[in-house]
């Protein structure tokens, strides 16, 4: 894949992990793309390598949920998961 099709695949995961994702999220749309392109290539990868599949609903649902998970570390480390 190369560099646009991780942008698009990136920001469709990333906003499928927000949209899955409880409460509000102060995330602007390059966060956003950065970490669903992070996540979907860890998922990807995961699944492919070491779970030894090439399932592509499996790709999907494990690369949006790394995606969840690193938008919520990045949200905890910035502190802009706290409520005002």
């Amino acid at each position: 894949m190369g560099i646009i099709g991780t942008i698009v695949v990136g920001a469709i995961i990333g906003v499928l992990a927000r949209i899955l994702m409880k409460g509000d999220q102060n995330l602007g749309v390059i966060w956003t793309v950065i970490l669903g392109a992070g996540g979907a290539a860890l998922g990807w990868w995961l699944v492919q390598g070491p779970m030894g599949s090439d399932s592509t609903i499996l790709k999907w649902i494990v690369s949006i949920v790394i995606a969840i998970l690193l938008i919520s570390a990045y949200l905890g480390i910035t502190n802009r998961g706290a409520r005002r």
